[in-house]
């Protein structure tokens, strides 16, 4: 059976971790290396790495950071940054990443993003959408460059279009909540579950593990990402790298994903 998967998200920026708050004012967390020495000690289920460099910047993508995170993670590893080409997806497989992570390529264009799936697996493909809620109402629209161009794209039916070319993932990720620790924004996740069957993830938002089993008891086989609450510890924000333990996510899982199987299966 599926599960769902609790996946920390790490942002790199200048060759460290930063941690930010809708997208803006940036704190210094750490090290990748180390964080990742971390994670592996705690058994995490998947980790998510964006180099927010990279694209911005124009760069390729950091093979040798990447070389470094691969030979180091225990845990399937996602990886995204300045990938263009179907040339540097390759490459970033042949150094032992399980997923990449584009995310500008799919704004200008899907035919590279069609043909990266079909020569990786589209399981392999990951698209994330850094997603903002309009001013002017309750619609929401794909932002691009660390969320500072707005592109006016309709993520709903650009999530369904993503499907249909070969995408095998799709992680929506709330530029509003970013940071903030507020929850995740469970209207913008039930519109793009309603359109796609592909795997989902939600970032942004989350403050604790309720959290996150409040996502799976809506959604059940989800993956839950989340920043903050992986780096951070208590109201004063201290850095500490954290993640549920064995035991937390057994209760995690029995209280929340238990109940919804059964619904489903009723």
């Amino acid at each position: 059976m599926l599960y769902p998967r609790i996946i920390p998200c790490l942002l790199v920026h200048n060759g460290g971790l930063i941690k930010t708050v809708q997208f803006k004012n940036p704190k210094y967390v750490g090290d990748p290396i180390n964080a990742v020495k971390i994670f592996n000690e705690k058994e995490v289920d998947e980790l998510m790495v964006l180099d927010i460099d990279a694209s911005t910047n124009g760069k390729e993508p950091n093979y040798a950071l990447i070389e470094n995170l691969a030979f180091e993670c225990r845990m399937p590893l996602c990886y995204g940054g300045g990938i263009k080409t179907v040339q540097q997806a390759s490459r970033i497989f042949s150094l032992g990443v399980e997923k990449i992570a584009i995310s500008s390529l799919a704004l200008e264009d899907l035919g590279i993003v069609a043909d990266i799936a079909h020569e990786v697996g589209r399981q392999s493909v990951v698209v994330v959408l850094d997603v903002k809620e309009d001013n002017k109402g309750p619609v929401y629209t794909v932002y691009k460059k660390n969320g500072t161009i707005n592109t006016y794209i309709d993520p709903i039916g650009f999530c369904k279009k993503l499907e249909d070319i070969g995408v095998g993932e799709i992680v929506i990720n709330s530029i509003d909540r970013d940071g903030t620790m507020a929850g995740y924004d469970m209207s913008l996740i039930h519109q793009v579950r309603d359109v796609v069957s592909i795997p989902l993830t939600a970032l942004g938002g989350a403050s604790s593990l309720d959290d996150i089993g409040q996502l799976i008891h809506e959604y059940g086989i989800i993956g839950a990402a989340a920043g903050s609450l992986f780096v951070f510890k208590g109201k004063f924000r201290a850095v500490l790298i954290n993640y549920p333990t064995q035991s937390e996510k057994e209760v995690l899982m029995d209280k929340y994903f238990k109940n919804w199987f059964l619904g489903v299966e009723s």
